[in-house]
């Protein structure tokens, strides 16, 4: 019997395939890891390398480690905004400018960008503040107040009144928006994890409440798209909100957008301006009635600043607690936990082999409590954001809005929406958990909020 033949070792530099991922069970694969534990399984997968293999289903998927590799992910052309998130946001989001690519999304981001302009953020910044005092103001000393809710009816009004310039969306609107966006996003995740199409067909009481909820998400933005038609002047002007600059915008081939994309961006818009700075909000509350000390020191630095009339955009380079805070609130519970993207062409990724059509996801979470980048990282601590400790940070292991051309566009105005808020709300309250009714343990959907955010707030 001739010797066997030792395996042929591949040359040096020939990009390798990513290990798989301990755990994948049979035709399922590693989905129902990622619905039972999302986060921890997110977590743990560090420890097999910086690029590993996971099994969605019959589909397999490369999953990013490495902060450095995450960047390399979110900046090389090759791989596009796309994957087992984005196609299913898409249900959702239609082909606005978030789930877009290519020439589509490079002349839809040049549309919007404008409405976005520094000086722009000044003037809703003013909105903001009146909003957040309005928050504030409806609050009532020893009540147990449904802080989430609150945050997103808050978010709807900024967003409906600074971009679209909408001022006739009331509560009930706003509930109805928040009610129909908590069962989207619900059913959306797991129609991400579980892409087997014909399931979601099913006529089953989830899927039919999904559908309802879908549909009824879609009227409400139909019905902010005709406010705003109905106030538009026909007319251009400098400083148009974001709204009306879509009105006014033409697409390819000269002609004005059509309503269908006009939709579609309104729908991102909501979302992003809404539900993630919400469930930021919402988050950060429900650290501060689990971290009081941080909560007097935010209360004092606001009173220091301003103390005796609301904190207006002019204050916020001197809030430099509350933008460590609202920081530190983002990096240990993300909203935005999980993102995707697509290999447009054979390539690879810190020497491993990434086919054409392979979806490649990140987890901000799971960047954002390494160890590595992060101490302690399950501890919140604002003070990591001083400069001489953040300069520690490794590049690229803390990106919220993200970097690239993808990079949001509303970053800014995200951060000062932050700020202004919960600057305004802090000053005037204090907030404590409610036995039986605060649930801080992470909710999973699409977004990531907390469980229940029932707070007890008491005047400060």
């Amino acid at each position: 019997m001739s010797p066997r033949t030792p395996p042929t070792a591949p040359p040096a530099g020939t990009p390798r395939t990513a290990p798989l991922a301990a755990g994948a069970l049979p035709l399922l694969g590693h989905a129902p890891a990622l619905a039972r534990g999302p986060l921890p399984f997110l977590e743990g997968l560090r420890a097999h390398g910086e690029v590993v293999r996971i099994a969605l289903g019959p589909k397999q998927v490369l999953a990013v480690c490495a902060p450095d590799l995450v960047g390399t992910l979110l900046t090389r052309p090759e791989f596009t905004v796309g994957g087992p998130l984005w196609d299913t946001l898409e249900i959702l989001l239609g082909k606005g400018v978030a789930t877009s690519n290519g020439p589509r999304h490079r002349r839809q981001r040049r549309t919007i960008q404008p409405a976005f302009r520094p000086e722009r953020i000044a003037s809703y910044a003013r909105v903001m503040t009146e909003e957040a005092v309005r928050t504030a103001g409806s609050w009532r000393d020893g009540e147990a107040t449904d802080v989430g809710a609150e945050m997103f009816r808050t978010g709807v009004r900024i967003v409906s009144r600074s971009l679209l310039e909408v001022d006739a969306t009331g509560t009930e609107l706003a509930d109805r928006i928040a009610h129909a966006l908590h069962t989207v996003f619900g059913g959306l995740y797991q129609r991400m994890i579980l892409s087997f199409g014909p399931l979601h067909r099913l006529p089953t009481p989830a899927n039919r409440r999904f559908n309802a909820a879908l549909a009824e998400l879609h009227t409400l933005v139909r019905q902010l798209v005709r406010e705003a038609r109905a106030h538009d002047s026909g007319e251009a002007a400098p400083d148009d909100d974001l709204l009306s600059v879509l009105l006014h915008a033409t697409g390819e081939n000269g002609a004005p957008l059509p309503d269908e994309e006009i939709h579609d961006n309104v729908v991102s818009l909501v979302v992003a301006a809404a539900e993630n700075v919400a469930a930021t909000l919402a988050w950060t509350f429900h650290l501060l009635a689990q971290h009081p000390e941080w909560e007097r020191g935010l209360r004092e630095e606001v009173e220091s600043v301003a103390p005796d009339r609301p904190v207006d955009f002019e204050d916020l380079p001197k809030l430099t607690l509350t933008r460590n805070l609202v920081s530190e609130s983002m990096r240990i519970r993300p909203a935005a936990w999980i993102f995707t993207r697509r290999a447009a062409s054979d390539t690879e990724l810190g020497g491993y082999r990434v086919p054409a059509g392979t979806d490649v996801l990140y987890s901000p979470w799971a960047l954002q409590h390494d160890p590595r980048s992060f101490p302690e990282p399950h501890r919140f601590d604002p003070d990591r954001w001083l400069p001489e400790r953040a300069a520690e940070i490794p590049r690229h292991a803390f990106i919220p809005f993200g970097i690239g051309n993808r990079k949001c566009p509303g970053d800014i105005y995200s951060l000062t929406e932050l700020a202004l808020v919960l600057a305004n709300t802090v000053r005037d309250w204090h907030v404590e958990n409610v036995p039986g009714r605060t649930d801080p343990r992470p909710r999973i959907g699409i977004t990531l909020q907390p469980r229940a955010t029932v707070l007890r707030v008491r005047r400060a």
